[in-house]
């Protein structure tokens, strides 16, 4: 089923057109004329069923006798067919906020996550034929594919390869628009955005996810402090010998490199003990 643009003309214009008719067709009956004066009457009533009001970002989809007849889409007032069902559509821009769902991400922990999704309908046939309610059916769908996306990532990951639900909202966000117009297309629904609004471990495990956040940050910074300690410690030794301040042997060097790692990498504040030189 594929929208069509329904037979319409000014209504304005033809009311005028349909109250002169309506009231010719009146006199001739008064004036003694019964037999064509009251076919003409019933034929003007007929006629008039077919005006219709269309609202801005509206459209009325016409169905005759279980046929369907076409879409008027332009505001305003129209006559289209008579004795016709005129279906209302809403075209205008629309907000779906999902559920706060409980799925398990990737790697089987429970997430509490929520979206918000941003629609339109760009074909009125599909949307009221296609299926019985398209405003269930896009809540339906909505929450569906975002429990499908929301099981191909990790909740959260401090690696650099690879996606998560919380480092990567925009490509997350993206995905998930595309499923969701994949999924809508069949009831005549244009996506315009989805976004996540809600994101969080699932309250049984939400403490000691948080305790493996914090050791997993605490090991990572720890890898960078050692990684830039050994270059502090390995630049501070060439540029003493490159400058010819004091000659090392490879015990004092040993020493240094001990006491800068130390200093560096210790999370308490160093002590420093000053050598002021030996009696012998």
């Amino acid at each position: 089923m594929n929208e069509k643009k329904a037979f319409a003309v000014n209504g304005f214009l033809a009311l005028i057109v349909l109250l002169t008719y309506l009231v010719w067709s009146f006199l001739i009956t008064i004036g003694g004329s019964p037999f064509p004066g009251v076919p003409m009457l019933i034929l003007g009533i007929v006629l008039l069923s077919g005006l219709t009001i269309v609202q801005p970002n509206q459209a009325r989809v016409l169905t005759f006798f279980g046929r369907y007849m076409g879409s008027v889409r332009a505001s305003g007032l129209w006559l289209t067919l008579p004795l016709t069902i005129h279906k209302k559509v809403s075209l205008r821009v629309r907000n779906f906020n999902s559920k706060t769902l409980k799925v398990n991400d990737i790697n089987g922990n429970p997430v509490e996550i929520a979206a918000v999704v941003v629609f339109k309908v760009v074909d009125s046939a599909k949307a009221v034929f296609d299926v019985d309610d398209y405003e269930q059916f896009v809540e339906i769908q909505s929450e569906t594919a975002l429990r499908h996306v929301a099981t191909k990532y990790p909740y959260d990951t401090f690696d650099d390869d690879g996606y998560s639900l919380r480092g990567n909202a925009d490509e997350v966000a993206d995905e998930l628009a595309r499923e969701l117009q994949s999924r809508l297309s069949v009831a005549g629904v244009e996506v315009l955005e989805a976004r996540l609004t809600h994101l969080a471990y699932a309250t049984e495990i939400a403490s000691a996810m948080l305790q493996r956040q914090q050791a997993t940050a605490i090991l990572a910074a720890r890898q960078k402090i050692v990684e830039g300690a050994v270059g502090m410690a390995q630049m501070a030794i060439e540029q003493l010998q490159k400058n010819s301040v004091v000659e090392l042997d490879e015990e004092r060097k040993m020493a240094m490199i001990n006491n800068l790692m130390v200093a560096i990498v210790s999370d308490r504040a160093a002590q420093p003990v000053i050598n002021t030189g030996s009696l012998y």
